[in-house]
């Protein structure tokens, strides 16, 4: 096989991504996004690295997903509706071939899932032989000043959260890095059946962002941010940010059916899936006024939103057992340094 070159691997794998007339088909130093009157531009930006964020054998057609959606899960933290991204690739010399065609298709089946549009980007060489690495910036809009912060939480708010915490940190435990049914890992979680295995590989390997949530949570939340580096952690960031505390009640915390029968086999579940990270769900903050419209908003879209505490005045951190203990963690949550 003849290996194409940077410019022909452009325009063969990533030019038929780039159908979008802001692209200018690749073909120029940079993309012409135009402005939409009375909205905010908001940009998010995500990388994911091999060694550091999956390894070498994950399928490369759900890390394009998974890429996608992370920076997607971003804009759901926003409200903003998502239009375009750009793609930074770094790959071995020569590239490997049939690996990024299947990526590729990756990114081809969540722009149709999700609207998007390649716009631009830039591809280079790794260092390492077998090193790579990704870098995606998103764009989206919300209406002036209508973005969900990080900022706006008042002590006396209600804390919520979407969907259920710990699968893709179980899914991961259990996967061995490998999606397949057949591979169910060691130790106590390896008596875990076979459906419920997979299910949770699923949530690690393809997270669904809760774009259409934020959405629809402007007037609702006073402040909103995603969960990728863990519950506990990612709650911090809007603690900080507004100035307030918070107390969390840990086995209000959801529960998937298939999570729950993996804590059936090993207890330390509980605890450590509050700070793993990589769920992708979204955790906010709201006035108890609103309480109604936020069940009946779980309703609607299927979000499975739950409360799980209160905001604090004091500027601290609490997650508390049933028996009302405080749990300590030795770290809330994922750190790069």
């Amino acid at each position: 096989m003849t290996h194409r070159g940077e410019f022909e691997l452009i325009a063969d794998v990533f030019g038929p991504l780039a159908d979008n007339p802001s692209a200018l088909n690749l073909g120029d130093d940079g993309a012409i996004v135009p402005t939409r009157v009375g909205m905010d531009l908001v940009v998010t930006t995500d990388a994911m690295v091999e060694g550091r964020h999956f390894a070498a054998d994950f399928p490369p057609g759900l890390l394009a997903q998974k890429l996608l959606r992370s920076n997607l899960s971003d804009l759901a933290a926003m409200g903003a509706d998502p239009s375009a991204y750009t793609l930074t690739v770094a790959l071995p010399t020569p590239p490997p071939e049939d690996w990024i065609e299947k990526f590729a298709q990756g990114l081809g089946q969540d722009q149709d899932r999700y609207g998007l549009a390649l716009i631009g980007g830039d591809t280079v060489a790794a260092t390492g032989d077998h090193d790579k690495w990704f870098s995606v910036t998103m764009f989206g809009h919300v209406e002036t000043g209508e973005a969900l912060r990080r900022n706006g939480a008042r002590a006396g708010d209600a804390i919520y959260v979407s969907g259920t915490i710990g699968d893709a940190m179980i899914g991961f435990d259990i996967g061995d890095g490998k999606l397949g049914q057949e591979t169910l890992g060691g130790g106590q979680l390896a008596a875990l059946d076979a459906d419920s295995a997979g299910f949770l590989k699923n949530r690690f390997f393809l997270p669904s962002p809760r774009v259409k949530l934020g959405q629809r949570l402007h007037g609702l939340a006073t402040a909103t941010v995603d969960i990728s580096d863990g519950l506990v952690a990612d709650l911090g960031h809007i603690c900080e940010q507004s100035g307030v505390g918070a107390k969390i009640l840990a086995d209000n915390v959801p529960l998937s059916d298939a999570a729950a029968k993996a804590l059936a086999l090993d207890p330390n579940i509980a605890h450590r899936r509050l700070t793993w990270g990589e769920d992708y769900e979204l955790v906010f903050t709201a006035n108890p006024s609103v309480h109604e419209a936020i069940d009946q908003l779980s309703q609607r879209l299927g979000a499975g939103i739950t409360q799980i505490g209160k905001i604090t005045e004091d500027q601290h951190i609490r997650v508390m057992d049933q028996s009302g203990q405080a749990i300590s963690f030795e770290s809330a949550g994922y750190q790069h340094f």
